[in-house]
């Protein structure tokens, strides 16, 4: 069984496929109507009106209605697309247990626990027969597919076939007569001889659950309470029993036969589903579940698809592959089809049956052929199928006979499920058990033996003596010669193998994904489809075609995929040549269809970069829709889109996208609204096109901008004009600032005074020494005059001049880009008009016209689009005054603005940044060169770094310590320059050096003795800084040699040392009322790797420590130890010899320490206990500090840096490490 859907819902009592759509209905015991859509795995739709259980439901074939009936003694005709009930039929008077539409009539058929069959007029809604003679619950009722008769099965022990032929000769009467008709009936349901019994079958033991007819046959199957299924034939007279099927171990639910092969299938309350050869009449296999009884099948009319409804959801499922096996070999196609093989040539069309092969001689499911591999030179064929648990058929065709087809030859036959030709003669066979490769000859004989890399659970073809090897969650390519593995890929099981005729490329197709690789398996793309992928094969132009259930599509190199057609049936691509795609449908036959490919293509050469192909395409193809514009746009092709797009909004859009100011002015004229001027603005302003930013904000009226667009263009004879227009329209915070910009003292005092702010009025005019307007203001204020502060001394706030004045920004000369010139002739004539316009209508100046007439002033009449005025021609506007140009410098016609936007400013380099993180794989350069994210994962896989707070400041001193800044002037921002290691004058401009690093190795030499010195005088906590200090700074060095790297290393192994002793030191100060641990830890101070000075130091202070405490046997050992390290200084040395004195006369110890100084040990460095030789430890990644194993997985106590137990590759600090 090979499930395609399953639902989880209360218990299914009904269930009916849709004939076209991919849905099913499943009606449940709660009362819902659920609709589904299997193929994408939704719930569409739920109705929810019946009170209890609903038996009973079924699609109408042609219209968009189905009709249900429940306990609630309801029929129900729903219209999905409405999603409403249109109607009830009322008349049942008990459970209704079936419905059904009538195939062409418009009838619908129930059964009912009442003990009778109604027929129904869903047209005129009403009941036109009542069908009597069960005298027990009617559990089903259906209609013959064909011909006039409905079959019913009752737990009265009988199915009953129904005469409805003389309801079909009164069809032609009106509805009305049919009402007449239901009123002449007895009452007591006995009237009517419309229908009539044709025959009674009797037969079986218990109640009959479920009949059904066959679609073609005269025959009936019937399945019932006694666990059996009959199989009965009728003919024009009468009816009988055929066979008995047993093997059910429980009443059987629901039985029908299959709509295209010769099967019956049923199911029952043992929880099973069975499937029977209906020739044979043998149980041919058997689906079982768990806990849930089956109650309900369903049969799709149209495709190999049934459905059954359990206890807890239902399933929709296949009973056998539907895919033909098949092999394409240059231009012919070898495909088996009902037991033959067939040949079939592309170019000719022309189908051929070659030889005959065996029928499987088991009974059960699945035994179809399954793949098919060829060798053209032999002519030889290979056939795996799922027989005897996976098995091949080797057949050699006779080259005569072609076109033949009545050859019937032996197969040679082998165990194996998965087998391929891998060279001329030669196929491989994998043994699945020993995870073998057999290579095998012709004579089926084994030549050689290969073990395979992997757990392979299938073998592909992968160019000659090469094997594709599948495996759960990877797949390798092996080469059976030198038993070496050329690539690998991890990826999700996939089922099919296509290779480009190349063998360049490889497409992986599993269920819902599809994996594009190269033929090493360098992973190219990805795509993914919530419909089952079915097939693909590669086009010539290297553009995979694929199909889903529903759909053809395609996937470009890059990834990008689109639809090219739908689909009715699912077929599968066996070749595309050109637009033609060949392929097999599901009942093996071959078709060619033939498909538009421009926009594939299109998209191609735009992927290639072939813009000569783009250009024809654009000129002579229909392609536009707004997908492709998107597409363009989101490729960075805005200016191509431009050439497809007639909206004029959308061309505004695609204008400012691609920079072309010329298009966006003329598509801003036609739509002519405020936004889309403003967002000209915008973008003239970004390219520095000052005359077509004051036309858009004249054309917006936006003042304030208006004015601030001349103050930094320094346009100084328009901004009084501006102070004018504010003035008209009563705009004071814009007259103030123009006044401010133009910096006019007298007219900000006016403005002030006018606006009643006297003190502000009074103060201005003071500071800037306007005595006279100061003393008539103070004469108004009277005694209010605001005092003035004292010691500051005023200065005239004037904006500043800006840095260039006036015009556009110069424009780079860039050769013109690969569509502009192409495609400007076919652009619609806008941007030609826009040019002669431009010295007449746009860089206009605000023409002042005499303000007295304006009250409260609308300002149209000072930007009416018109005349321009005489000082517009001194003034220069767009500066389009003739060229003196050399005379052989013809240039093309095609632009006269100087800020055509036409041209493509030439790209960018590449940042130093990268270039430096591309070249090293030193976190410190990483790091210098800003690319924290990439410097953290490199310490994290070199080190088992994950604590990067620690190293947060050094990363940023790094940073700044690589980069210089330069300001050029007030108005550009700072400018960032690299600094480079050991950069010089000679060097090649183009070439560019490693970072320059804040910290070297020096350094760290200066801060080891500063560590040692503060150890030596007891300053513990700043030693162990400047020592964690060091540990912290190492993973961010780099040294230029070999041997320097060994030093670093050496460094890492001191420094940690004294880190842990020292830890260890000030815990034990801190632990005043433990005596034990507080000799312990001294104790252990003493095994740490230090400097003889300081390890005298601690051997001292661990012999004073043990001696107070009368732990004489311990103190008498460091006392040896301590004269063993020939101590400079007499004093300490006396001090040893006597401790030795008093000690030996008593070695024994008070209180027992966790400390054996004869068994060698490593100090954990987080619980500060021994770890003695032989017991398991673990150690830091980083500084190699030693642990016990429960501290796997924390963070290292030593150096507060790296994960104890991570893995790590070590430390990286050296280009020459790299080398």
């Amino acid at each position: 069984m090979l499930t395609k859907f399953e639902t989880k819902s209360n218990r299914v009592k009904g269930l009916s496929f849709h004939s076209k759509r991919p849905w099913i209905l499943t009606s449940l015991h709660s009362g819902v109507i659920q609709l589904w859509d299997y193929r994408m795995g939704t719930l569409i739709d739920r109705f929810d009106e019946h009170d209890g259980p609903v038996r009973g439901v079924h699609f109408h074939n042609s219209q968009p209605l189905f009709v249900s009936g429940g306990d609630d003694y309801k029929i129900k005709v729903w219209n999905y697309k409405l999603h409403r009930c249109l109607f009830t039929l009322l008349g049942h008077l008990d459970y209704i247990r079936t419905v059904q539409f009538h195939h062409e009539s418009p009838w619908i058929v129930s059964a009912s626990d009442d003990q009778t069959i109604r027929l129904w007029n869903w047209q005129s809604r009403t009941c036109i027969s009542v069908l009597t003679g069960h005298n027990h619950y009617v559990m089903c009722a259906s209609f013959h597919p064909k011909e006039d008769l409905v079959v019913s099965a009752s737990l009265d022990q009988t199915v009953r076939v129904w005469d409805i032929g003389p309801l079909k000769k009164k069809k032609t009467a009106s509805p009305a007569d049919d009402i007449l008709r239901m009123s002449q009936m007895n009452t007591d349901f006995f009237g009517g001889v419309d229908a009539v019994v044709k025959y009674v079958l009797e037969g079986h033991d218990r109640g009959v659950n479920w009949a059904a007819f066959h679609p073609t046959l005269p025959l009936i199957v019937s399945g019932a309470d006694d666990r059996q299924l009959k199989l009965w034939r009728m003919n024009d007279t009468k009816a009988w029993e055929v066979d008995t099927l047993r093997g059910h171990t429980n009443n059987v639910s629901c039985v029908m036969f299959h709509a295209k092969q010769d099967i019956i299938v049923s199911n029952s309350e043992d929880k099973s589903i069975r499937v029977w050869d209906a020739t044979k009449r043998t149980g041919i296999q058997t689906f079982r579940r768990e806990h849930d009884r089956f109650w309900i099948l369903a049969c799709h009319p149209e495709m190999n698809l049934l459905a059954a409804g359990h206890d807890s959801g239902m399933i929709v499922f296949k009973l056998e592959r539907e895919r033909p096996a098949f092999a394409v070999s240059g231009d012919s196609l070898f495909y088996a089809k009902d037991r033959f093989l067939r040949f079939y040539e592309f170019p000719t069309q022309r189908e051929t049956q070659l030889i005959s092969i065996r029928r499987p001689g088991s009974t059960s499911l699945n035994q179809s052929p399954r793949t098919l591999s060829f060798s053209p030179t032999e002519n030889a064929v290979l056939i795996c199928s799922d027989v005897d648990g996976g098995s091949y058929e080797l057949y050699v065709i006779p080259k005569d006979s072609i076109g033949r087809g009545d050859n019937v030859q032996e197969a040679r036959r082998g165990p194996g499920g998965s087998a391929i030709f891998v060279a001329r003669n030669r196929f491989a066979v994998l043994d699945k058990s020993s995870n073998q490769v057999l290579v095998k000859n012709l004579k089926n004989e084994v030549v050689k033996k290969s073990g395979l890399p992997i757990a392979t659970d299938a073998i592909f073809y992968a160019g000659t003596g090469n094997l594709l090897c599948r495996a759960e969650d990877r797949v390798v390519i092996f080469d059976l010669q030198q038993r070496l593995v050329l690539g690998e890929l991890q990826t999700a099981f996939f089922k099919y193998v296509v290779w480009s005729s190349e063998m360049e490329s490889v497409a992986l197709l599993s269920k819902h994904a599809i994996i594009i690789a190269s033929k090493k398996l360098v992973h190219q793309c990805s795509l993914h489809e919530t419909i089952p992928v079915k097939s693909g094969a590669w086009d010539d132009n290297g553009v995979f075609i694929y199909t889903t259930l529903s759909h053809i599509k395609y996937c470009l190199p890059n990834g990008d995929s689109g639809i090219i057609r739908t689909l009715d049936v699912p077929i599968y691509i066996t070749k595309v040549y050109g637009n033609t795609i060949f392929c097999l449908d599901r009942d093996g036959k071959n078709k060619a269809i033939v498909i538009d490919a421009t926009e594939y293509i299109f998209k191609l050469s735009l992927l290639k970069k072939r813009y000569d192909h783009v250009m024809s395409m654009i000129r002579n193809s229909q392609l536009c829709g707004q997908a492709m514009i998107a597409y363009l746009q989101q490729k960075g092709f805005p200016e191509v889109a431009l050439h497809f797009v007639k909206d004029e909004r959308a061309r505004f859009n695609l204008a400012l996208e691609s920079g072309n100011i010329q298009i966006a002015v003329a598509s801003a004229k036609e739509i002519d609204q405020k936004d889309h001027w403003y967002r000209l603005g915008v973008e003239a302003l970004r390219q520095g096109n000052a005359g077509i930013v004051e036309y858009a904000y004249q054309r917006t009226k936006n003042f304030e901008r208006l004015s601030f667009l001349y103050l930094i263009t320094g346009n100084m004879e328009k901004l009084p004009k501006m102070l004018k227009i504010a003035e008209v329209k009563y705009d004071i915070m814009g007259q103030f600032h123009n006044a401010l910009y133009l910096g006019d003292v007298q007219e900000r005092v006016k403005i002030l005074e006018n606006a009643g702010h006297l003190p502000l009025a009074y103060i201005t005019a003071s500071i800037h020494g306007l005595h006279d307007i100061a003393e008539r203001i103070a004469a108004e204020l009277g005694d209010n005059i605001p005092s003035l502060p004292e010691g500051k001394v005023p200065s005239l706030l004037m904006p500043p001049v800006p840095v260039m004045c006036g015009g556009d920004w110069p424009l780079l000369r860039v050769m013109k880009g690969i569509f502009e010139g192409g495609l400007d002739n076919m652009g619609r004539g806008a941007a030609d008009e826009a040019e002669e316009d431009a010295g007449a209508d746009w860089g206009e100046e605000l023409d002042m016209i005499d303000t007295d007439g304006f009250q409260n002033g609308d300002v149209t009449a000072i930007l009416e689009d018109g005349e321009v005025a005489e000082e517009n021609v001194e003034e220069g506007g767009w500066d389009l005054e003739d060229l003196e140009l050399p005379p052989e410098a013809d240039t093309p016609t095609t632009s006269v603005t100087a800020h055509s936007s036409v041209f493509v400013a030439p790209t960018l380099g590449t940042p130093v940044s990268q270039i430096w993180t591309q070249k090293s794989s030193l976190a410190a350069e990483h790091a210098a060169a800003g690319n924290f994210d990439t410097a953290m994962r490199l310490l994290n896989r070199q080190l088992g770094i994950s604590n990067f707070t620690l190293l947060k400041s050094m990363f940023l001193d790094l940073y700044t310590g690589s980069h210089t800044y330069l300001r050029a002037f007030a108005s550009a921002p700072v400018i960032s320059l690299a600094v480079e290691r050991g950069w010089n004058e000679s060097a090649s401009p183009n070439s560019r050096g490693p970072p320059a690093l804040l910290f070297n190795f020096s350094q760290l030499e200066e801060k080891l003795k500063a560590g040692y010195k503060a150890t030596t005088t007891g300053k513990f906590t700043e030693a162990r800084r400047l020592f964690l200090s060091i540990l912290h700074t190492i993973p961010l060095i780099v040294v230029e040699s070999r041997r320097e790297v060994d030093e670093v290393k050496e460094f890492i192994l001191i420094v940690k040392e004294y880190v842990l002793g020292l830890r260890m030191e000030l815990q034990r100060k801190e632990m005043k009322d433990d005596p034990v641990r507080q000799q312990e830890l001294a104790a252990y101070f003493t095994h740490c790797n230090l400097q003889v000075p300081h390890l005298r130091l601690a051997l001292q202070n661990a012999m004073n420590i043990c001696f107070r405490a009368k732990n004489y046997a311990t103190a008498s050992n460091f006392a040896r130890r301590l004269l063993e390290t020939n101590p400079t200084s007499e004093s300490l040395a006396k001090q040893a010899r006597q401790v030795l004195q008093v000690t030996e006369r008593n070695l024994k110890d008070v209180s027992e320490l966790n400390y054996d100084f004869r068994n060698p040990f490593v100090i954990c460095g987080a619980t500060y206990v021994p770890i003695y030789r032989g017991q398991k430890d673990i150690s830091c990644p980083y500084c190699s500090s030693r642990f016990v194993l429960a501290q796997e997985g924390q963070l290292c106590s030593v150096c507060d840096l790296a994960v104890v137990g991570a893995d790590a590759s070590g430390l990286l600090c050296s280009p020459s490490q790299i080398r």
